[in-house]
């Protein structure tokens, strides 16, 4: 159900084969889950797919999965009553096994979930398990993708083609096995193809279209006069995939990559200044070499004072002897150097607040750094990726997979993101 990684991330292991054999198993999801349980059942299979078919259940803790799914993470009865409907839906398989014999199953979704001291645990059965580990059977789908769909018949379509990618093809379905695919199976109104085609076929294959990284295209053969079967031609999205390798222009509609560009900075060497040392680092340094009068090559001082950290301060050297000045200059003179003094003095102040910042900082990130430390593998992931679908632009992603935790674009948001999920660490820190 969920994606094979996000970003750049690789599992190893089953999930590294490059081809699907033709018997491709089907495992049906019964489709009858609102769009936020939907993606709880996709959250939770991501958080347990290491440990699948080796660990009796799965913890997560409550406040991140609320947010990684997008409840209130005090809504505790919203999560309960999403968890209680994962536990009442049915998952029914009907393939081939490897020796050719056919196998038919059922089983519930989870076969037990509860809540306890802020940490949700959770399994699924054996035999669940092991299919849902297999990604000839089920693939994983990215919960960054997910995020993009306001529908649950959508995400429907999209997690039941998405593990026929490599294939190109669902294969036929009967209707009566689609509309239990999308949750409408027992309906009266969606016995007819010509209401079941208009209010959810072609809704939902223009949001997979429009909102994932794969482009359908439904096909119907008939018995008689009347349509019997669908399946879903399949292939990448070249757009999303582009999208996803590359949003340089979030980074470039950035004023400093704009004010870099004008002082006749590349497009890399911008791109690489604002990724490495962050747009409003850049920026200070711009604004202290505009302040320095003319100079032989801007672009070189402005390195300088990007990898040197210049910063406004009192000039020292010697000079040739200054002639007498009347009273009248003299008097200008003294206001100027006072202004100056002043201005200095509010620079000197700034700076000793960025100082005390960059130390509540590194203090702060001191205390992330322990508290990941303390988190399970699993839940480091976890933190990870809720983190990331937080992030807007794709430079601060990048920034954050480069550099983890210690980030120093993201800082601000790292903090807040662990003040968030743990205040009493920070209170103490405070203290």
């Amino acid at each position: 159900m969920a994606e094979r990684s996000f970003d750049d991330d690789r599992l190893t292991g089953a999930l590294t084969r490059e081809t699907v054999k033709k018997n491709v198993a089907a495992i049906h999801i019964s489709g009858k889950l609102t769009l936020l349980q939907r993606k709880l059942s996709n959250v939770l299979l991501l958080n347990a797919y290491d440990t699948l078919t080796t660990a009796r259940s799965h913890t997560i803790d409550a406040r991140t999965l609320a947010m990684m799914v997008g409840y209130n993470s005090n809504d505790v009865d919203s999560l309960r009553a999403s968890l209680r409907a994962l536990a009442e839906t049915v998952a029914e398989w009907d393939m081939l096994d490897e020796q050719g014999h056919q196998e038919w199953g059922v089983s519930a979704l989870l076969s037990f979930a509860k809540l306890k001291n802020g940490v949700c645990e959770y399994a699924y059965s054996p035999a669940l398990a092991q299919k849902l580990h297999d990604p000839k059977i089920y693939a994983l789908i990215n919960v960054k993708i997910q995020r993009n769909f306001s529908s649950g018949h959508g995400l429907a379509l999209y997690e039941n083609c998405y593990r026929f990618v490599r294939t190109g093809s669902t294969g036929w379905w009967s209707l009566e096995i689609f509309r239990k695919l999308m949750g409408v199976d027992g309906s009266a109104y969606y016995e007819s193809f010509k209401h079941l085609n208009a209010k959810i076929i072609k809704p939902a294959v223009a949001e997979v279209n429009k909102s994932s990284d794969i482009i359908i295209e439904p096909q119907t053969r008939k018995k008689g006069r009347a349509v019997s079967e669908i399946r879903f031609l399949i292939r990448e999205n070249p757009q999303m995939a582009m999208f996803q390798i590359d949003d340089s222009d979030g980074l470039r509609n950035l004023p400093v990559y704009k004010a870099l560009r004008g002082q006749g900075v590349s497009d890399r060497l911008a791109r690489q200044w604002i990724t490495e040392h962050g747009p409003d680092y850049v920026q200070e340094k711009l604004n202290y070499v505009a302040g320095q009068g003319d100079v032989k090559s801007s672009v070189g001082y402005l390195r300088a004072a990007i990898m040197g950290d210049y910063s406004p301060s009192e000039g020292g050297g010697g000079g040739a002897r200054q002639a007498p000045v009347d009273p009248e200059t003299q008097a200008r003179l003294e206001a100027k150097r006072a202004e100056q003094a002043a201005a200095q003095a509010a620079e000197d102040a700034a700076f000793q607040a960025r100082a005390a910042a960059r130390r509540d900082r590194a203090r702060h990130l001191d205390v992330v750094e322990t508290l990941v430390s303390r988190r399970n593998p699993t839940q480091r992931d976890a933190d990870k990726r809720l983190f990331q679908s937080r992030l807007e632009s794709e430079l601060d992603r990048e920034h954050f997979r480069q550099h983890g935790w210690r980030s120093a674009l993201n800082a601000a948001s790292i903090i807040a993101f662990w003040q968030e999920l743990e205040p009493d660490a920070f209170a103490e820190d405070e203290g």
